[in-house]
């Protein structure tokens, strides 16, 4: 046998002010014919599953393209079109291959092209035929298309929020593409619309419960595998939405009252799983007013892994007017600032402009007096499921008795590693603002007094019904108030 294996991916927030272009791939992560890093992105470790599993049984793979980049806004064509073709010409020089297994993200929009995955899955099963088996692995923030759910054998979804469970799930989807291959399984898809958005949490109930729900009917009556894809509520493209995904032994009847069932069960659940936030003022007091500490403000809103440039003033800002010390920020992106403060050197104290350039989502810059505390060059932060993120060149600066994190590469706060690592105890400190939407908790909850999440100004706007959106097939809650009601239909 002859496996095929690729991935290309990020996560597109089309209100984001950023492009995405091919230095924002080579910056986060690239790699050819299998040749990964010890420090290795989430989104490769599917592909190194598969290679050992594959080698396992003496199969043969063919390693193509790993891109990945930081979530920001559209996709350049030409970058896209550039990354797809070589797939494409890898896949067309490998041939005949017994299997296709990709892993992608699931919400890449690019210039032109609303639906990049299934853009992408189209020309491979072109190539192939309709008879190879491709698999493919999402993020839970992924838009499932019709095309795209009708030329792919096997769909698997991470679980869990933070993505904790990557590698499970690559095992998950090379045990039905395997058992396709040998002939032993005959997978069947079905996928039900919700009709509805949000972010799910699957740290606290219910979301925990419905998890739980989902596994409780795997391996059992033909169920091979049930994932829930959450959507990408940033995208305006016409596939958004919340859609429960279930793989069975030829049992697609089954799978669809499943697939119903679960879809029904979460549309029971939408107001109790839509998370509470505060607003900048009340998260602070509520910080001050806890005992002891850390207690960490998640700064949803810049969150680089939504699209967030990552450099925005405002939480850091009202801390200093309000004189609050003995906190730390990780981290704001700013090229521009770390190359000032590495040229300054540790120790030195000078007048530092700090982030608030993206945009008016950023805020306006800070004027501040700072010292260099600590500086670190090509620095990575531990991520999730001892993944690694590169933060480029990074430095500590202190100003008011608050230690910021400052870095040359966009990057999500997904560990303390990232206050560790520039000289700054994590542990010592009232507050943390981190900026990330829920990937920060695996490693963060464990040592926090208290976790708040923060709707503060910023790209990432969480009063969904107010975005701008054109595309989106509707209804859809919270956009309508009741998209199931009699005689309404959702195009998909």
């Amino acid at each position: 046998m002859k496996i095929f294996t690729a991935c290309l991916g990020t996560e597109t927030n089309t209100f984001a002010p950023l492009p995405t272009d091919t230095a924002a791939y080579e910056a986060t992560y690239v790699v050819r014919g299998g040749a990964h890093p010890a420090d290795v992105n989430l989104f490769a470790v599917p592909l190194m599953v598969w290679r050992r599993r594959a080698e396992a049984r003496g199969w043969q793979v063919v390693d193509s393209l790993c891109a990945f980049a930081t979530p920001s806004g559209t996709t350049v064509r030409c970058t896209y079109e550039m990354f797809r073709d070589e797939i494409l010409a890898d896949l067309k020089d490998a041939m005949p291959v017994d299997a296709v297994m990709l892993s992608l993200h699931g919400a890449m929009v690019a210039e032109g092209y609303d639906d990049c995955e299934g853009d992408l899955v189209h020309r491979i099963r072109g190539i192939v035929g309709l008879e190879t088996p491709i698999g493919v692995e999402f993020d839970l923030h992924c838009h499932i298309g019709r095309r795209f759910a009708e030329e792919v054998t096997a769909l698997v979804i991470f679980k869990e929020y933070p993505h904790t469970d990557f590698k499970a799930r690559a095992e998950e989807l090379w045990t039905i593409i395997a058992g396709a291959l040998e002939g032993k399984l005959k997978p069947a898809i079905s996928i039900f619309d919700c009709r509805m958005i949000g972010l799910y949490h699957t740290t606290r109930e219910p979301m925990r419960g419905f998890v739980r729900r989902m596994q409780a009917s795997e391996g059992k009556d033909g169920v091979l595998s049930v994932s829930l894809g959450h959507g990408f509520p940033w995208a305006d493209v016409k596939e958004l939405g919340s859609r429960v995904v279930v793989i069975t032994d030829d049992r697609r009847g089954y799978g669809d009252r499943l697939a119903k069932e679960l879809g029904g069960a979460l549309w029971a659940l939408r107001d109790q799983i839509t998370p509470h936030y505060l607003d900048m003022e009340a998260a602070i007091d509520r910080a001050l007013a806890v005992n002891g500490g850390p207690v960490v403000l998640a700064d949803m809103s810049d969150n680089p892994g939504g699209g967030g440039a990552g450099d925005s003033t405002f939480i850091a800002r009202r801390l200093i007017e309000r004189g609050v010390d003995n906190a730390a920020v990780g981290s704001i992106w700013d090229p521009v600032a770390t190359a000032v403060c590495i040229g300054a050197g540790e120790g030195a104290t000078l007048n530092l402009r700090l982030g608030g350039k993206a945009g008016p989502e950023s805020g306006t810059p800070l004027d501040i007096k700072a010292t260099v505390t600590k500086v670190v060059r090509d620095c990575l932060m531990d991520a999730l499921g001892g993944s690694k993120r590169r933060m480029g060149d990074a430095v500590a600066v202190r100003t008011n008795g608050l230690d910021i994190i400052v870095h040359s590469l966009r990057c999500q706060n997904m560990n303390p590693s990232i206050f560790h690592k520039l000289g700054v105890d994590a542990l010592r400190r009232k507050i943390l603002v981190v900026k990330s939407m829920q990937h920060f908790y695996a490693a963060y909850a464990p040592i926090a007094a208290e976790v708040v999440y923060v709707a503060a100004p910023g790209t990432l706007s969480f009063d969904l019904a107010s975005l701008p959106y054109r595309k989106v097939a509707r209804p859809l809650w919270p956009l309508d108030e009741d998209p199931w009601a009699e005689g309404r239909t959702r195009p998909w």
